[in-house]
């Protein structure tokens, strides 16, 4: 008999989606499921109002953004359950989906596997690229530089792979995020100074240094629309983006490697970003570009004067 798991939802301004996405697992959550926890950031349209009354959904409403990272260390300290699966509200359960998951995780042969993630299709059915590589001050540069996109496998982003098979990876992405509670607290959950973006990277590297091991499971899949509420505030996603970058790089490189991370960060990427976007006649990409750098060289004074005043 497969045992229980809990659910976590963050949710932010995620529209019809999080209504599809809860629905799907009220659907095929078979006797798997005890409680699902909705938490929502401080959604101003209306999309958390979708969830109230289903069953055994609990939607707690913190009236702010806490990020994505604080938001599900909030919902899985109501979890009692062996597993926890963080699911992004843009995603979506299939029949099979929770069963194989937990049944590859309970096979002995597996006790040392902490994160599982799932083959994760897409609106036209396609596999999406959903894990990753350790980041590495190589990988960053390359990606500033664009190289990746023309060398995938100098990049973290494992775009080379066909994802069409099971295999022991780095990291899986945050859209389903399986975890033993076990692993979650002797992690202590998410590192909450990660805003959005990177903190699953930081939970799978702290995991593996512990002995653990993530999986991508190709035999169960979901559905991931991709993008999410993130494509609505495209500037403000590429500070948020830029900023866990820097903080990952100065919490796990060395002092040597996170100081040539920022370099490229600063000086390089913004002129290869606004390069590509006039090569591409986007002038909103141009504006992105700089507002979100902008929004970076304000985030980085203020540590600045906050350390000096320290």
């Amino acid at each position: 008999m497969l045992p229980c798991l809990d659910i976590v939802i963050v949710n932010w301004n995620s529209g019809v989606h999080l209504r599809e996405c809860v629905d799907s697992v009220i659907k095929y959550k078979h006797t798997l499921v005890n409680n699902v926890f909705v938490i929502d950031n401080g959604s101003t349209d209306g999309s958390e109002n979708l969830i109230m009354d289903l069953p055994n959904v609990s939607l707690i409403r913190v009236g702010e953004n806490l990020g994505f990272g604080k938001a599900c260390n909030l919902g899985a300290k109501h979890s009692k359950n062996p597993y926890l699966l963080f699911l992004n509200p843009d995603a979506a359960l299939y029949s099979e989906t929770l069963p194989k998951a937990l049944t590859y995780m309970q096979d002995p042969a597996n006790i040392n596997v902490g994160i599982c993630g799932v083959q994760l299709l897409n609106e036209s059915g396609c596999i999406s690229k959903s894990s990753s590589r350790f980041p590495s001050v190589m990988g960053f540069t390359c990606h500033a530089l664009g190289c990746d996109r023309l060398f995938p496998r100098l990049g973290h982003l494992m775009r080379e792979w066909d994802h069409a098979h099971t295999c022991e990876v780095d990291q899986v992405i945050g859209a389903f995020f399986m975890v033993r509670r076990c692993l979650f607290e002797a992690v202590e959950g998410f590192d909450e100074r990660f805003f959005v973006y990177f903190e699953e990277v930081d939970f799978s590297y702290r995991a593996k240094q512990l002995g653990w091991s993530s999986v991508y499971l190709a035999d169960a899949q979901a559905f991931h629309a991709g993008g999410g509420t993130s494509n609505q505030i495209k500037a403000r996603r590429l500070f948020y983006s830029l900023r866990s970058r820097l903080l990952y790089a100065s919490k796990h490189f060395t002092l040597f490697g996170a100081i040539l991370v920022m370099f490229v960060t600063l000086l390089v990427e913004p002129l290869s970003r606004s390069v590509i976007s006039l090569f591409r006649r986007s002038l909103a990409g141009f504006y992105e570009t700089w507002v979100g750098y902008g929004m970076l060289c304000r985030w980085l004074l203020q540590c600045l004067f906050k350390g000096l005043a320290r």
